[in-house]
Formats: structure tokens, sequence, C-alpha cells
């Protein structure tokens, strides 16, 4: 106890004390500065905005808010695409989005790295690779097969086309190549056909073709091409008259004529012809008709065969019979 008979407060409890008055104090001042900063506040003056009218006020009412960066990005995307579009960099910009999906599959693994191609004759590996649209940068994980496919048949030389994606890497591709059957030749043009009359090598000018085709039979004319594989079917029935033809040539999509590469024209007729050939193999066999001196045979009228002489062979025989005419009148006289 203290003097004055009080409990006597000890050092810790003073300092206690001490310690919650600076407290208080500090809070004071603290609600002061902030009282202090609302009335300053309080007291700037505020920038009312004006509000809408007309067509801004209608938006602001009727749109969602943010509509207008949404429709800002639209409009940047739409012009974009127009801007492609019309300057024709469409193919170009949907190959670089082709290339960059590829480029990030072939480094996930996916990339090509053998390819087996079964039945083909006529074209090369590359030929069918590059018809089918697949090159160095085609990714196993992103070629379409169905259209590859469809591609591979649209050739006028494939017939039919499986492709097979064997993961990760392999590529299989079967095709069934149509046949090169004969030489159509029109309008100065020659072209490769199958026996179904599709083309198989394009049209070029002049009598020009890959050497590989020279051996193949020669059929001219406008509708030679769907006709020739029953006309040539029919002329190989008769080896004498074949062995000697240079060209069937189809007149008027009725008939056909033959040109004989000694340059003899033969005029088959219309209705008959199997009779018609089978006649001409049996005058050539017992008369030795290709090697005569003629340069026309025409078989049309069903009675009769009329032969062509060559010029030089018509005056000779003009000259013989001179010469037996005069020769009689010597006799006579």
């Amino acid at each position: 106890m203290d003097g004055a008979g009080r409990p006597a407060r000890s050092k810790r409890s003073q300092g206690s004390q001490a310690d919650l008055k600076a407290a208080a104090i500090g809070a004071l001042v603290l609600l002061r500065e902030w009282l202090g900063r609302r009335r300053v506040r309080a007291a700037r003056p505020s920038l009312e905005r004006e509000p809408p009218r007309g067509l801004i006020a209608w938006i602001e009412n009727h749109f969602p808010r943010r509509a207008g960066i949404a429709a800002t990005v639209l409009i940047l995307l739409a012009s974009t695409g127009y801007g492609v579009v019309k300057g024709g960099h469409f193919d170009a910009f949907c190959e670089a989005l082709s290339d960059s999906r590829n480029a990030l599959a072939n480094s996930a693994g996916f990339r090509i790295t053998a390819v087996a191609i079964n039945g083909r004759k006529q074209l090369s590996q590359d030929e069918v690779l590059a018809i089918g649209g697949v090159n160095g940068r085609s990714s196993l994980l992103f070629l379409d097969a169905a259209a590859v496919r469809d591609r591979l048949k649209a050739n006028s030389w494939i017939a039919d086309a499986t492709v097979l994606k064997l993961y990760p890497g392999r590529l299989q591709i079967d095709i069934v190549e149509r046949t090169a059957f004969a030489l159509w030749q029109e309008n100065g043009k020659l072209s490769v056909i199958a026996d179904d009359g599709a083309v198989l090598e394009p049209p070029v000018p002049g009598p020009y073709v890959a050497r590989r085709f020279l051996s193949l039979p020669l059929v001219v004319g406008k509708g030679a091409e769907t006709r020739a594989r029953d006309f040539l079917a029919l002329l190989a029935r008769y080896p004498q008259v074949q062995s000697v033809t240079k060209a069937a040539i189809l007149v008027g999509e009725r008939r056909w004529n033959l040109r004989t590469k000694d340059g003899l024209d033969i005029r088959l007729p219309e209705n008959d012809v199997g009779n018609a050939l089978a006649a001409l193999s049996k005058l050539d066999r017992e008369e030795r008709l290709f090697s005569k001196d003629i340069v026309a045979v025409d078989m049309r009228l069903p009675d009769r065969l009329v032969v062509q002489l060559s010029d030089e062979a018509a005056k000779a025989r003009e000259e013989l019979f001179k010469d037996k005419k005069s020769k009689k009148k010597a006799g006579e006289a």
C-alpha cells in the first residue's frame, strides 16, 4: 500500500494505462483525418454527364452493355474477311491455316513417314500423290482420306481407289488403273482413250503422242471413241484385214471406212459389216486384193464391189485397151 492507505500500483499496470491512452489518441487523430478527406471530396465540383439523345439514347436503352465492343470486333473481322476474299487471297489464307495445323500435328508425331502405292502402271508415285493432294507438309492426323480418294477417282486414268491411314505415320493407297485401249483423232487432235471411250491423255494438236502409245490402234472421227471397242473387236476376227489396217474412220457417226498402211481406202457398208470384212479377207487371200494397184474399194452397195484404180494403173489399163483395139483393127484389115 502507499502512504495514503491506497493499494500500491505496480509499474506494469502504470505502463499498460499509458499504452491505452496513446492508442486512443492515435485513433482520434486518424478519425479526424478521414473526416477531413471526406469534406474535401464533397467540396469538389462534379462533372455531370448530359443525358444522351436520339439514336444514342435508343441504343443504350435497347442494347446490353459492351455490345458496342462486340459490334466493333465483328465489323473488324468482317472487313478482314471481305478484304481476303475480294483480294483473291482466300485460297492462300486457307492453305496457310492448313499448313499451320499440319505443322502442329507433324511436330506431335503424326508426320507421314512411309507411303505405299499399289496398282499403278502408267502413273508414277509422285503423280499419284500430286493427284491426291498429298505433299511433304501433309500430316496423317488431318489428312482427309475420303477427299483424297475422290480426287484420285476424278482422274481419268484411275477407275477406283482406296486410301488407308495407318497411325502414326503410314499411308497406303490402292488404285485400279484404266488401260489405254486406242488412239482417237478428231479435228486434228490426238487423244489416248480407254475401252469405254474415256479420254486418258488430254488431246494434243498434231500427230504427237507418247512413244509407249504408238502401237495402239487408231480411230478417227466424231463419236469414234465410244464405238471403237465394238468395231475393233469385230475387226480382230479378221486378222488378214486387221494386219494391214492403219486407221478406222467413222463417217457421219454411221459407218466405218478403213485406211490401210499402203493408203488404200475401204468403204464399208453401214450394215452387215462382218460379212463385208469376211469378203475382203477372202478376196485378199485368193486375189491378193491389197497388193494390187488400187486406191479405193467401195463395198457400200450390197450387190456389188467397186474398185478404183490408181492414176497410173488407170492410164496403163487405158493404153492396154488401145493396143488391143488397134491390133484387132489391124487383124480385121
